[in-house]
């Protein structure tokens, strides 16, 4: 157990990454509750439409209640495409494989499930924290029927994501593009949410932008957009009283949460720019250290959402992890990230562990992971023989999350660079 070495804890608590507020999103939400719109219509709901669609560089935006509710319905358009209708005690990806990023939050591929899915994992990129590209080439070469990928940018940095659609094209399998932590970064000048067929940005709570929750479908079809749209108003008919022919879902986002997102675009770039301030003091202050920060893939300008570390494998003590408790043994001019966590905890601050990857997650153990020498993982749960360690496994090992928001003071950051060079001590 970490001892806090006389260190002072900050009165207020900084955190992970919290909303920050500037005043423009109330008089939006006053119009909501002054003009009475406070369900799932209104002018709001338009306009952030309309503006997510021209900052992602997408001709259309679909508002609903979250992230994974876009995702779910950018699932079910491309297992439909794919695949036709299904019966409706049936999804729309009903005992298919479909391959999903490893290293990720569990929302970006429980949707594939909610539809009858069965995810193959692919490993992680050591040079993005991302989907690897020859990972997923391996994984088409094994499974050449598979006809969807879903992949995630981590924390706002992203890899290389137009190498994946290329990948997914050359195979004829669509791409949905989870950018819910990508919001504003870029891959060539490229707004990450224009990759995938279909894509997903994420307004929640601690996003670069926020609503509080909220999300948005993104995609280039009108056909697209507007099923989608019905299918989160309870996939109603259009009839004067209420007529149902398919399965829908209470999805629409609401005209006084969009209030909320649409005076945050404004100040999406400012955002962007705050965190890459946070990003470049931790870079320059842990300079000299054992660790490395978030990789950043050439060609691409993240938007320093989350900033992360990762300990050198020589520079890390004993550490071992059960499902839900952890311990170590504390070294001298070694540490581990959970020291480092109870390190800043100690003085009254919030990091966390890296994503922990999906196939070592215990609802998903018994699905595959394919790296680029093929299965990882077999199905019984048992890495393979001679197999080489999940490159996900082990930045999960070795990485923490820095707290990253915005709100933070220099100074305030300055003491939490000194705590973490205190724990290699």
């Amino acid at each position: 157990m970490f001892k806090n070495k006389g260190n002072k804890p900050f009165e207020s608590k900084i955190w992970l990454a919290s909303p920050t507020m500037h005043g423009e999103e109330i008089k939006y939400v006053q119009e909501a509750y002054d003009s009475n719109w406070m369900s799932t219509v209104g002018v709001n709901i338009n306009e952030v439409e309309k503006i997510a669609a021209e900052k992602a560089e997408m001709k259309y935006a679909v508002a609903l209640s979250a992230c994974t509710a876009a995702l779910h319905l950018c699932v079910k358009l491309a297992g439909e495409k794919l695949y036709g209708k299904p019966p409706i005690s049936q999804g729309a990806l009903y005992q298919k494989h479909v391959f999903c990023t490893d290293m990720t939050f569990d929302a970006t591929l429980n949707p594939v499930v909610y539809e009858g899915g069965i995810p193959i994992f692919i490993d992680t990129n050591r040079d993005s924290w991302n989907m690897d590209p020859v990972a997923l080439e391996k994984a088409f070469e094994m499974y050449p029927e598979v006809k969807l990928v879903v992949s995630a940018e981590l924390y706002g940095f992203p890899g290389r994501m137009d190498e994946i659609k290329k990948i997914c094209e050359k195979h004829g399998a669509l791409l949905i593009e989870d950018a819910a932590e990508a919001m504003g970064a870029t891959i060539d000048g490229r707004q990450c949410g224009t990759f995938g067929d279909y894509s997903a940005v994420s307004y929640n709570g601690n996003k670069i932008i926020t609503g509080s929750s909220g999300g948005c479908l993104l995609t280039n079809s009108i056909e697209d957009a507007n099923k989608a749209r019905k299918w989160s108003t309870q996939a109603r008919e259009n009839a004067d009283w209420y007529q149902h022919e398919e399965v829908g879902y209470n999805y629409r986002m609401s005209n006084v949460i969009a209030g909320v997102i649409r005076g945050q675009y404004e100040y999406l770039e400012e955002h962007i720019e705050q965190k890459k301030a946070v990003y470049e003091r931790y870079r320059d202050g842990l300079r000299g250290l054992p660790v490395k920060m978030n990789p950043i893939t050439e060609g691409t300008e993240p938007n320093y959402w989350l900033s992360a570390l990762i300990i050198d494998k020589a520079a890390m003590c004993k550490q071992v992890r059960g499902e839900v408790d952890v311990c170590y043994q504390p070294e001298s001019g070694k540490t581990c990230p959970t020291e480092i966590l109870e390190a800043i905890g100690s003085i009254n601050v919030e990091g966390r562990p890296i994503w922990k990857p999906m196939h070592m997650q215990p609802m998903y153990r018994m699905h595959e992971v394919v790296g680029r020498q093929g299965t990882l993982r077999c199905r019984t749960n048992a890495y393979i023989s001679g197999a080489v360690e999940a490159v996900g496994a082990d930045i999960f090992q070795r990485g923490c999350c820095l707290p990253s928001d915005n709100k933070m003071k220099p100074e305030e950051q300055d003491r939490i660079i000194e705590v973490i060079r205190a724990c290699f001590e």
